[in-house]
């Protein structure tokens, strides 16, 4: 299986909290998030691990100066598109068992142990103890997506998107040929997720419940304390005032 982590973003809701810093490089109290993820993902036996970057690409990887064999993507349009464009930069490493993932997310080690084991393909996976807070929601019966976005009414809501995908190897070219499709027609705002949505109807997308698993998005600063909570560490806000001029 490979990996591929989408990391070209700025991240505008909570980059005044980060010094303007990308998320994915925030400190999550013993090491940076994204290190943090790919430290994880090569424990689990994932080696081939794919980054999209763009904001502040050096950043990333200087971060990442001490990690070997990454494969770094980038998409110098960043400012102008979304991670639909950031995946396709990467579509010729897209070639495997695939798992796609937004580089801002933190999963603890027990849900990663839990999303590898999981055989249904292709899956997005979903936070059910979410749904009243959900930022992007999904409504899905018997494990089957029916409609999915941030507008959806709490009826229409089964579960919190995590920000994570995998499939098959035999799901690469279905993947692959509707992201292309979608290119060519100039969907370049959309989230790299829309590949899926799309085929809602054409063939079953599956969802997977994440069990009361911990995950975090780190979208709100509320969002990067939940995460300090969990791994027992405080954040520190140090405030200078000062008089007028």
């Amino acid at each position: 299986m490979k990996a591929l982590l989408l990391a070209a973003g700025k991240g505008t809701r909570i980059s005044r909290y980060l010094g303007g810093n990308p998320k994915c490089t925030v400190n999550i109290g013993d090491e940076i998030l994204i290190h943090y993820t790919i430290s994880l993902l090569k424990k689990k036996g994932i080696n081939d691990i794919g980054i999209v970057l763009g904001y502040q690409d050096d950043t990333i990887k200087k971060v990442l100066s001490d990690e070997k064999a990454i494969n770094f993507f980038y998409n110098p349009f960043y400012e102008i598109t979304n991670s639909l464009a950031s995946a396709w930069f990467a579509r010729d490493f897209i070639d495997d068992d695939m798992l796609i993932m937004n580089a801002d997310v933190f999963l603890e080690e027990a849900l990663l142990d839990d999303i590898l084991s999981c055989k249904i393909s292709p899956v997005l996976f979903s936070d059910e103890t979410r749904k009243e807070e959900a930022d992007f929601k999904l409504f899905y019966k018997n494990g089957v997506l029916i409609d999915y976005g941030k507008e959806l009414e709490i009826e229409r809501t089964t579960g919190e998107y995590i920000g994570v995908v995998t499939f098959n190897k035999s799901f690469v070219e279905t993947f692959k040929t509707n992201m292309c499709k979608m290119i060519k027609e100039k969907k370049y705002s959309m989230w790299w997720e829309n590949i899926l949505y799309e085929l809602i109807g054409k063939q079953d997308i599956n969802v997977k419940n994440i069990e009361n698993r911990f995950w975090a998005e780190v979208d709100y600063i509320e969002d990067y304390e939940r995460i300090l909570k969990f791994r027992k560490y405080n954040i520190n806000y140090n405030i200078a005032i000062e008089k007028k001029k």
